[in-house]
């Protein structure tokens, strides 16, 4: 009885962590896009001819009921929080926002389609834990998803 139990625990332990890892769950109305940056090199489409290192979180929260998008820079104290009005919010991973706003300029995306930015800047996203690897100076390769 107590293998079955601890197998559960374990699979479960093992799904919340897969769920962490791929940013599955979120809070509510929000979304992180992990960015990476290519030290000592150069960026040929996705690829990295230097080392990959972890770059900066861009951080998006939708708030459906007011109608906007606020986003800011995780770890960037320099840089303040920015905020899109008049947006068509389905939920945290799909809405869109008009650009004509001063803010737009700090923004890295208007737009997320299904949980994916709409890039208006350019800038190279990896997942959360590919992120989290570099962070702490493990290699993972030297290709960030394509834009």
């Amino acid at each position: 009885m107590i293998r079955i139990w601890l197998f559960f625990v374990l699979v479960v332990a093992g799904l919340c962590g897969v769920a962490w890892a791929t940013d599955f769950v979120t809070p509510q109305g929000e979304r992180t896009v992990y960015t990476a940056e290519c030290e000592r090199g150069i960026w040929q489409g996705a690829h990295c001819t230097g080392t990959l290192v972890a770059g900066v979180r861009h951080r998006f929260r939708a708030l459906k009921a007011h109608k906007e998008v606020i986003f800011w820079s995780v770890g960037v104290a320099t840089e303040p929080s920015g905020k899109f009005t008049q947006c068509t919010i389905h939920d945290g991973r799909n809405w869109v926002c008009p650009a004509a706003n001063a803010d737009a300029a700090r923004a890295v995306a208007r737009e997320m389609v299904v949980g994916r930015p709409v890039p208006l800047r350019p800038f190279h996203s990896i997942s959360k834990w590919q992120w989290q690897l570099l962070r702490a100076g493990v290699w993972v390769g030297d290709d960030a998803e394509p834009a």
